[in-house]
């Protein structure tokens, strides 16, 4: 059911809302469907950029992608987790490590739900940050495929979300917003540093296309 409902919602819906309405070119992705799994990492500039990710991805692996969020913005209760589980398949986690408490770690939940088959959408600028800048990546990412090396990185580039729904913002204004997606790429060192880096060159290149 929630597969059905979930393909309903973003890939009609949501899709022809953000196409129509608010202006978003979507670029094409059907390329996803040749990879077994995969995390989909993306600037982020406002709240539709989940939205949109989920909406531009092919019909068929939206119930296997779970994006990424903070627990204490889209979990404060137990109803909106289950809202925010349900309607949009996110993975809800706390902003900061747990190395004591291994099932409340960030770092450990992401790797858990890769190692149960499902792929991510990950922000790795973490907050919401002012339209069209980019803010420095924080290490989760980087911590991430160092431990499942073999899982490819989809590096994505959004451009004039941050100005038709910028932060702090809930009005939506429609403007010429764009998507473009990078080809599924292996890290080429376990060193997070030069993670971030290779993950930072690839937006570079995106944001110049």
């Amino acid at each position: 059911m929630q597969k059905l409902i979930l393909q309903i919602i973003y890939s009609f819906f949501v899709r022809w809302f953000l196409k129509l309405i608010v202006g978003v070119k979507f670029d094409d992705s059907k390329f996803l469907l040749n990879e077994k799994q995969f995390i989909i990492v993306a600037n982020h500039n406002s709240h539709l950029d989940t939205m949109s990710l989920m909406a531009s991805v092919p019909a068929k692996l939206i119930h296997k992608i779970k994006p990424v969020a903070a627990q204490d913005h889209f979990g404060k209760t137990k109803f909106q987790e289950k809202l925010s589980n349900f309607f949009i398949n996110s993975l809800l986690i706390q902003r900061k490590r747990d190395k004591e408490k291994r099932d409340n770690d960030p770092i450990n939940k992401m790797i858990q739900t890769l190692d149960s088959g499902f792929s991510l959408i990950l922000f790795p600028e973490g907050s919401r940050g002012e339209p069209e800048k980019e803010q420095p990546l924080k290490p989760g990412i980087g911590l991430v495929l160092s431990q499942r090396p073999d899982i490819k990185y989809v590096p994505v580039y959004m451009m004039g979300m941050g100005k038709a729904m910028p932060k702090g913002d809930n009005l939506i204004i429609p403007t010429n917003s764009t998507l473009k997606f990078g080809r599924p790429t292996k890290i080429k060192t376990t060193s997070v540093k030069e993670i971030l880096n290779q993950i930072e060159n690839d937006f570079i290149k995106l944001k110049m296309q």
